[in-house]
């Protein structure tokens, strides 16, 4: 039986980049030393959200890769000997960012990075002035506790994105996440979409068999505008089995750490039973390549 143990980590961010990380360190070892052997951190983990406003200076943000962050939480990976997923501001060139999930193997290497295909621009989350669109397809990572399809945010709302890790080989969907409540939308509305962003992910557990890793940002987040009151982020962390069952979900304001153990063998199973991968009509899916079919 192939188990791995998952560490799930939920946590609010302050305008401190130093207090951030050192939160994220005590939380990291927190999952170690309940027996973590991957551990997965949410979206742009070491800063503020900062993407509620259009700044140029906030590029300032963004670092090499390797860099002073894959550095110092790889020597944490190396310390602990664990996985750990990493999302970060990636300077690549002078103009040219991306927002880049990064993987350090249990020696503090770097296994494997993604950068985010999917770029939203949306009141409050104006990511398409900072971030150029990824580059490096939808590749799993191969690492020592399995092959990981690492996405980011506002990918996990695509089926397609989802498909190409699983017919690559993932055994598992991790998603990195920064996602909440605007002021202009009232709470029904915020609590269903809500709703809609865990069952989509859920169903890609579902249509895949794979086992689905979110984490997400939890905390209130000013405008550094003052245009609105900034972004309520939802919490709401969860991991899926192959089947979509919650085998853990935090609250909307709860921070700290969830280790859960994932059966690895029960995606062969689920598949068996739903071969969903087997009976893929791929000679007649070519209007997926068009805009719009019609």
């Amino acid at each position: 039986m192939r188990k791995l143990k998952v560490g799930l980590i939920q946590q609010s961010c302050s305008a401190s980049i130093e207090d951030n990380i050192k939160k994220l360190e005590a939380n990291i070892r927190n999952a170690a030393d309940k027996g973590a052997e991957l551990v997965v951190l949410q979206e742009l983990h070491n800063s503020l959200y900062f993407c509620q406003e259009e700044n140029a200076k906030l590029c300032d943000l963004a670092e090499p890769i390797p860099g002073p962050s894959t550095e110092r939480f790889g020597a944490i990976a190396k310390e602990l000997g664990i996985v750990l997923v990493l999302s970060l501001f990636e300077r690549r060139a002078p103009g040219i960012y991306h927002n880049t999930a990064v993987v350090l193997e249990k020696d503090g290497t770097i296994a494997g990075k993604y950068r985010k295909m999917h770029i939203p621009d949306d009141p409050l989350f104006y990511e398409k002035f900072y971030f150029t669109p990824g580059d490096l397809g939808f590749e799993p990572i191969k690492t020592s506790v399995g092959t990981l399809g690492v996405l980011v945010c506002w990918d996990q709302w695509y089926p397609e994105a989802a498909r190409l890790m699983a017919l690559s080989g993932a055994e598992m969907l991790i998603y990195p996440t920064a996602i909440g409540g605007v002021p202009t939308d009232p709470d029904w509305e915020q609590a269903q979409q809500r709703q809609a962003w865990q069952l989509v992910q859920r169903g890609h557990a579902v249509a895949n068999g794979l086992p689905v890793i979110t984490a997400n940002r939890t905390g209130i987040e000013p405008d550094p505008t003052g245009h609105s009151t900034g972004i309520d982020f939802w919490g709401h962390s969860f991991i899926t089995g192959a089947q979509g069952e919650l085998l853990t979900e935090f609250e909307k304001s709860e921070e700290g750490v969830h280790v859960v153990e994932l059966d690895l063998e029960q995606c062969e199973y689920v598949r068996r039973g739903w071969p969903f991968l087997r009976d893929r009509r791929i000679d007649a899916y070519d209007n997926l390549l068009k805009r719009y079919a019609k």
